[in-house]
């Protein structure tokens, strides 16, 4: 089992669940082997083995899948996320994606390991969520739970440091699990603040600091060619950057109750009840959405976020991406949103 070789595509909810899944094959002994970073050549890829009319994420996790295949790996670790909260499911792409992976790419050498994944709640680290992970590889179940257990409690160690401010992407570089346990007891003991914290950033501009919540799903913020690198494009315009990975579970939930009916989609929920607890929040000048151009359960959010964004006279900005978005564009939006912001805080 030492020498198999499990591939992991840089996509989706690699976002959300990878320090989770670092450890587990860590604990399991499996060699992981991670696609590479979103690049031109391999989103164009995706795009050539893609319907035209699907979103530019599930583009690029078609690309990231090719990209495992020609690294030579065994299996592709793809779960079908079903739900993760009861009577909530999550995007129908993410449901039928192994399908879709095996139909668009039939030449696939490696073989998807494509678990249902039906939780309720974020944490995924029951059994019956890993079964056939199990069954492929020949896991002993007690085996499969113990690891199981030590990577939902890494998982939850490195949650909680993104509920302090910190954020993903200040822990995105790193593809090795004993490099990222040592980070996050660095930062589990460290006396600095996150960015998202801090009186005074390391900006190249000397103007008044504005706090922006940057609201999207994780593929979407933390995909730096996709969204053009715009986190550290907000940073480097002297912007304190909060995402919805900062807000505690429990703040959703108190947001999302005053919803009179909670929306399909459980994702597009953690991002409404984000951004209502921002939009309250007297520190934060302004939202962005950070939306994929064709995302379904983004066109009833982005709605209900202009709205409300207008009752709580909070400025508000949505940025569309796909794969045809220039730079020039995100950074000529961004910048005029700033400067509307200064110009708000000085009046």
């Amino acid at each position: 089992m030492k020498n198999i070789k499990i591939g992991i595509p840089r996509a989706l909810l690699y976002y959300y669940y990878f320090p989770f899944w670092l450890k587990l094959f860590s604990e399991l002994k499996l060699k992981v082997v991670i696609s590479d970073k979103t690049s031109r050549d391999l989103l164009d890829r995706g795009v050539k083995k893609s319907l035209s009319e699907i979103c530019v994420p599930i583009k690029v996790m078609i690309g990231h899948v090719l990209n495992l295949d020609k690294k030579e790996v065994d299996y592709i670790f793809l779960p079908r996320f079903r739900t993760i909260r009861e009577d909530v499911v999550l995007c129908p792409k993410f449901l039928g994606l192994p399908d879709m992976i095996r139909h668009s790419l039939p030449s696939l050498k490696a073989e998807v390991i494509a678990d249902i994944i039906e939780a309720e709640s974020d944490d995924i680290s029951q059994f019956s969520n890993h079964k056939k992970l199990a069954e492929e590889l020949k896991i002993p179940k007690k085996e499969m739970e113990t690891a199981l257990k030590k990577a939902a409690e890494f998982w939850q160690r490195y949650r909680n440091l993104l509920y302090k401010g910190y954020l993903v992407d200040d822990f995105l570089g790193v593809e090795k699990i004993e490099v990222l346990e040592k980070l996050i007891s660095k930062f589990e003991n460290s006396s600095k603040l996150p960015q998202s914290q801090k009186e005074e950033l390391n900006s190249s501009t000397t103007e008044e600091v504005v706090d922006i919540a940057l609201i999207g799903y994780v593929y979407d913020v933390y995909d730096q060619y996709i969204n053009m690198d715009i986190t550290n494009k907000l940073k480097e315009m002297g912007v304190r950057v909060h995402t919805f990975s900062m807000v505690r579970e429990d703040i959703i939930e108190k947001e999302l109750a005053e919803l009179r009916k909670p929306m399909f989609w459980e994702f597009t929920n953690k991002l409404y009840g984000a951004a209502e607890h921002y939009f309250k929040n007297q520190k934060i000048d302004g939202v962005i959405h950070l939306t994929a151009f064709g995302c379904g359960p983004d066109s009833m959010l982005g709605q209900i976020l202009e709205i409300d964004a207008k009752d709580y006279d909070k400025a508000f900005m949505t940025l569309r991406i796909d794969e045809q978005t220039g730079e020039s564009h995100i950074i000529t939006r961004i910048e005029a949103f700033i400067d509307l912001l200064r110009l708000k805080k000085e009046q």
